[in-house]
């Protein structure tokens, strides 16, 4: 090594705990290794590797080293004995992962450094010195204070993760000391994590002022006597030797006989298809696809076999035979597998093999390539189709084109091969359009003539339609009277293989299994003013995006489809996700009538309502301000008023989020009651008695809710434009905006709501008998708990102590805590404390549930229904205790959840050609929650009302021989709130 050479030394042990605390957990599919830190590590070195050539970095190295922390304990633990004892074990699903961590490095073709008895600091400064002596610069990769002693004129540091370079400027702003001062600050100053004892009471400013005003620490110690304060004084004189020890634990060694020579450490060129057959290896998709973009590198053409046995061999040590390692690395690629897991990783691998190539697609123009194109359709079976529309509401949408995608066989590779095509129907001319003269674009076929062309292939059941989706696209082609016939849906698909870990959108479907970046819908509309309607887009460039979405959902339904079977999923899938889609789109397209003159006539009484409370409130603060301003109602709060618990947000400002007002509320201040209720109805107001009206339906007048079916992680529906699920059903005046939902003229609206529908699940999946019991014999089962847990009588129960048992029960299922129980009942934490353990020890079966479910979900990593559906929880096993026990709160309610959700779910799907059998008209409209609305001629409901109550109360049967039996309340009435 040379003046003029550069070396770079990353400190590999911090990268690893940095790429392990960023990322979720992630496991590779193929058998479950935990790899989330190795993903996160590959991306960080790629990333720094990559940019590092680039001079992005500032600077192109010369010589390059990742350097690890050995296992062993070091000569520092021979100086002091308790040095890192207060460190705990790596997280289990760690472990696994430095050994890969380290093949990972190698592929990189990284020299990948550790030695017995030292920290990776200590060779870092080792190699450093080196490095200098021979004139070299170095760049410390990390952001480690421990490492700062070593920043001087031909040593830096750089932080990879915020891009910033670490000088000796940088180290005095951050510590108050130059960096050759940093081991005497830090002796000072300790070190919790690394046990460090330091001196008790002095921080790094104060450490740093003694260093300014006494030069060093040998100094400070010998005039200890001069420094003013008692209590410092007196920990200095007295901890004075374990400041000496601190001194010589924090600093580094730089004396090491390293077994690598600098010469050792030359950059190399990149090695891309041994790297890519790692990543391949790894499963990670999008990372292989960057680096063989990179590198020019044919993935396809690589073998991740080899690295395969490079990782077994790693992670089981000199014993294993290179043939063994190799049949293992064959199975976890899936080949020679013909195992349903097998062949699911062959066609995932398939799915992702090839690359997309957007200027490939095919422009259709006229009819007759149209109907070539439905030809090949037919000829394969399958054709994935989408719509590109003027709006996201589908009851509103004009339909600008469509695209298609076919796949094509090629054995001989294994790659899936896809054809994709885009025809546009209506874009216009939007120079003409905005001069009034309209025009469509040149080169688009005949709207009627390609619907008819278009509806005989998608009403064609022998040929599968593959979407993303599909809802909205069949209630887009419903209003041109086209059903889509035999269908598959891959957003619906992902959502029953991994609900809870990661979004089931197509964009990030992609990059999850294709490793490919979709085009963006600004990319070719624009953003901002300048963005213009889809509609008014080249046709060449809708053509890149629409056809791309074609092919890449077709590609997504390649990978995921075999996956059902191979995890046991596809029950889940046929019975509750795929028939309920066309159910969901005739609910959207009905729609619900919304009386505005109750609506305009509720607003005004909000209005006078939150103005009162507004009087009310300003009287009680003494002054006027801006109710709705949370900086003057923080000032007003916490510094006029001088409440208690108050906090502030990163801003400075006060918080008075709902729980903060909340729990002022709970301890009887009442401006902040007044406050909770101001909010609530402006709330009502703004949300809904003012929004409403804009949701109409010009040409139905009626109001058509969008049902979202994989955004909840447990199964359950929600809803949008307008959200009809979040209406307040507990207080009067959210009863009220009920009330404005109304049937037609003649007609009535049927509720069908499920009685305590989570507690009997409870009952059934937990095994309770006193609950079993209680609800087999009809008894009210929040005066029964209450009865069993304070010994009052069923008869004659104050409505209170009933009250209290309800929020209980409840509270149970939703994992609640004594603080949450307290401030719910207004009552102590102790005694909400009390109510819970006796509440377990009066239904010990459901605190067995609740820990055989947590422990479940921590082995498993996903819970399950009684229907079957897994809903995930990654973070169950986070290093955070607040994130662990909210995803073990999550896990212990998502089987009683999901079930209920996959029962009304199978109530929906069945409900239709139950009412079309017995003859019944009637309709449904919406589903909320536990409860169903239907609409049907007022005549009818006397009759129909038993129809949907057996559908609904027999809705788990076969498959499921509930334990408790199912009730439904159901009544008929002119408007929501009444037959509710």
């Amino acid at each position: 090594m040379k003046k003029g050479d550069h070396l770079f030394l990353v400190d590999g042990s911090g990268y690893i705990f940095r790429a392990y605390h960023a990322l979720p957990p992630l496991t590779r599919k193929s058998d479950g290794l935990p790899v989330g830190a190795v993903s996160g590590f590959c991306n960080m070195l790629w990333k720094l590797v990559s940019e590092a050539r680039d001079t992005s970095v500032g600077v192109t190295p010369t010589h390059f080293a990742v350097i690890f922390d050995h296992s062993s304990k070091t000569f520092r633990n021979e100086l002091y004995p308790e040095y890192k004892a207060n460190r705990s074990a790596p997280p289990e699903d760690l472990v696994p992962q430095f050994a890969v961590i380290r093949e990972a490095t190698r592929a990189f073709d990284l020299p990948c450094i550790e030695m017995e008895g030292f920290e990776a600091d200590d060779l870092i400064a080792t190699y450093a010195r080196l490095a200098r002596e021979a004139g070299a610069d170095v760049t410390v990769i990390s952001s480690d204070k421990d490492l700062m002693q070593l920043v001087g004129p031909q040593v830096s540091m750089y932080d990879s993760m915020k891009d910033r370079q670490i000088g000796v400027p940088e180290v005095i702003e951050k510590w108050g000391v130059p960096p050759e001062k940093m081991i005497d600050l830090q002796a000072l100053t300790g070190d919790s994590v690394d046990n460090v004892p330091g001196i008790p009471g002095i921080g790094p400013k104060t450490a740093a002022q003694l260093i300014e005003q006494f030069g060093d620490l040998d100094t400070l110690l010998e005039r200890a006597g001069e420094i003013k304060q008692n209590k410092r004084r007196e920990n200095i004189v007295e901890f004075a030797d374990k400041a000496r020890i601190s001194r010589e634990l924090v600093r580094l060694r730089d004396d090491v006989e390293v077994s690598e020579k600098l010469g050792e450490l030359v950059l190399n060129p990149l090695n891309g298809p041994k790297l890519v057959a790692f990543l391949k290896g790894m499963e990670f998709t999008s990372l292989t696809r960057r680096v063989a973009d990179a590198t020019d590198t044919d993935a396809s053409a690589v073998d991740a076999a080899d690295v395969a046995v490079d990782a077994a061999a790693e992670m089981r040590g000199p014993d294993l035979d290179p043939g063994d390692a190799a049949n293992a690395a064959v199975t976890a690629t899936g080949q020679n597998d013909d195992t349903p897991q097998g062949l699911a990783k062959r066609r995932a691998a398939e799915a992702g093999s090839a690359k997309i190539d957007t200027t490939a697609y095919e422009t259709l123009s006229d009819i007759e390539q149209l109907k070539a194109w439905c030809a090949m359709a037919r000829e394969t079976g399958v054709v994935a189709f989408d719509t590109e529309t003027t709006s996201l509401d589908a009851m509103q949408a004009e339909l600008v084109g469509f695209s298609l995608a076919v796949p094509e066989a090629a054995p001989d590779t294994g790659e899936l091969k896809v054809r994709a095509c885009y025809a546009p129907l209506a874009h216009s001319n939007g120079v003409g359009d905005l001069l009034g003269g309209g025009g469509l674009q040149p080169g688009q076929m005949p709207v009627r003539a390609a619907l008819d062309e278009l509806k005989a292939l998608l009403e064609e059941p022998a040929v599968l339609k593959i979407g993303q989706n599909l809802k909205y696209d069949m209630l887009v082609m419903a209003q041109h009277n086209i059903e889509i016939k035999s269908f598959d849906d891959t957003m619906l698909l992902s959502y029953v293989l991994d609900a809870g870990q990661g979004g089931h959108g197509m964009d990030a479907l992609s990059e999850r299994w294709l490793g490919h970046k979709t085009i963006g819908y600004k990319d070719v509309t624009g953003s901002g003013k300048s963005a213009i309607p889809f509609a008014q887009v080249a046709i060449d460039k809708a053509t890149a995006y629409a056809a791309e979405d074609a092919e890449v959902t077709l590609r997504l339904w390649h990978a995921l489809k075999v996956r059902l079977v191979s995890e046991g999923m596809t029950s889940v899938y046929e019975r509750l996700e795929r028939p309920l889609a066309p159910v969901l789109m005739r609910m959207e397209q009905r729609g619900i009538r919304v009386d505005r003159q109750i609506l305009s006539r509720l607003s005004g009484e909000l209005a006078q309502g939150a103005a009162a409370l507004e009087a009310e409130i300003q009287e009680l603060a003494g002054e006027n301000f801006n109710v709705g301003s949370p900086k003057q109602l923080g000032e007003i709060l916490f510094d006029k008023m001088s409440l208690p618990g108050g906090s502030k947000t990163k801003t400075g400002q006060w918080s008075t989020s709902a729980q903060a007002l909340e729990d002022l509320a709970a301890a009887g201040h009442e401006l902040p009651r007044k406050i909770v209720d101001w909010r609530q109805l402006t709330k009502l107001k703004s949300t809904y008695t003012d929004a409403l009206p804009g949701f109409i339906n010009p040409e139905t007048k009626r109001v058509h809710t969008s049902f979202a079916m994989a955004a909840t992680t447990t199964g359950r529906l929600s809803s949008s434009d307008p959200n009809i699920q979040n209406i307040p059903v507990r207080t009067a005046e959210g009863r009220k905006i009920r009330t404005a939902f109304v049937a037609e003229p003649g007609n009535v609206l049927i509720s069908a709501d499920y009685s305590q529908i989570e507690l009997r699940v409870l009952a059934h999946v937990a095994n309770i008998p006193q609950l079993t019991q209680a609800f087999a014999d009809g008894v009210d089962i929040h005066a029964m708990t209450a009865s069993e847990m304070f010994g009052v009588p069923i008869e004659g129960m104050p409505s209170e102590v009933r009250r209290r048992a309800k929020a209980i029960n409840f509270g149970i299922i939703y994992g609640i805590s004594a603080f949450g129980l307290a401030n719910q009942l207004s009552i102590e934490r102790s005694e909400a404390g009390d109510y819970i353990r006796k509440y377990f020890e009066r239904f010990p079966g459901i605190k067995d549930y609740m820990d055989a479910t947590k422990a479940e979900a921590k082995e498993n990593g996903y819970v399950t229904t009684i229907f079957g559906r897994r809903a995930h929880y990654p973070e169950i096993r986070s290093s955070n205790p607040q994130v662990r026990a909210f995803n073990e709160r999550a896990a212990i309610n998502a089987p009683i959840q999901g079930s209920a959700a996959d029962i009304i779910r199978r109530a929906m799907v069945r409900m239709e050609p139950a009412l079309e059998a017995a003859g019944m008209q009637a309709r449904m409209l919406l589903q909320v929650h536990d409860e169903l609305i239907f609409e049907t001629a007022e005549a009818d409901a006397d009759k129909i009302i038993p129809v949907i109550v057996e559908v609904m109360e027999n809705a788990a049967m076969p498959a499921i021989d509930m334990a408790v039996p199912l009730q439904v309340d159901a009544r008929a009435a002119k408007n929501w709130d009444q037959a509710h």
